[in-house]
């Protein structure tokens, strides 16, 4: 049996599938991964994404942050991909449980999954760091330099978790609660590097994990089936 047909197989005979995914999902809608250091990067930006995607840079440079935010992190064309689509199918015939993902990108939500929780944040969410007032995604995108608030004129900040933040702690009891119960584990497009995230695949203790990512993860000898293609590529071959 092939790996699509094993996959198919699964995906068939279980209606308590948690899917788990990364920046690569996001990348089949044009949305790069922004670890990916490239030329530009050197050319353009004086800091590594890291260090730009940081609290402290965040409070100490906001107008770096916010060029490098309106240039690298807001697509406001992207839409929905393969992968997208076939989840929110999937949770709709009944199959799929919740989906937990790392992309701020708000795109499970455009194709229609209901269960999502966002370890990072959304790029959708941004609010005022005075008085709190909520600014759509929108306001953001269209701000010229530092974003500031309608009422008060304080500094907006996304909702997005940047690097020294802690992650949502409801949320992260969520996602392990939904992988520590789930039949199916199906993780696409993270190399399971970037923690606390990655470490929630060790809530799992069922015997149906699956891998698609491009390349290799560290947690490929744990899973029971690897798929080394483009997630969005898998996903549109399976049959609901």
């Amino acid at each position: 049996m092939d790996k699509i047909a094993k996959l198919q197989e699964i995906i068939t005979n279980s209606d308590n599938i948690v899917f788990f995914g990364g920046a690569g999902v996001s990348t089949e809608s044009g949305i790069p991964d922004f670890r990916s250091v490239d030329g530009l990067y050197n050319q353009k930006y004086d800091y590594p994404p890291e260090t730009i995607l940081s609290h402290t840079f965040f409070m100490e440079n906001t107008k770096e942050f916010y060029r490098f935010y309106h240039d690298k992190i807001i697509f406001r064309n992207a839409k929905p991909n393969a992968a997208h689509l076939k989840l929110a199918e999937m949770e709709e015939a009944g199959k799929l449980r919740a989906v937990i993902t790392q992309n701020i990108d708000n795109l499970h939500q455009a194709a229609g999954s209901r269960k999502v929780y966002e370890l990072h944040g959304s790029i959708h969410r941004n609010y005022c760091m005075d008085c709190g007032k909520f600014h759509d995604f929108d306001y953001v995108a269209d701000s010229k330099g530092i974003p500031t608030c309608r009422d008060c004129d304080g500094i907006i900040k996304p909702d997005v978790v940047l690097y020294e933040e802690a992650l949502d702690q409801q949320i992260l009891i969520d996602s392990m609660n939904a992988i520590a119960n789930a039949d199916v584990l199906i993780i696409g497009g993270t190399s399971l590097a970037v923690y606390p995230a990655a470490g929630l695949i060790n809530y799992y203790t069922s015997d149906k994990l699956v891998l698609i990512n491009k390349s290799q993860t560290p947690y490929d000898n744990r899973a029971d089936l690897v798929i080394n293609e483009p997630i969005g590529e898998v996903l549109s071959k399976i049959i609901l």
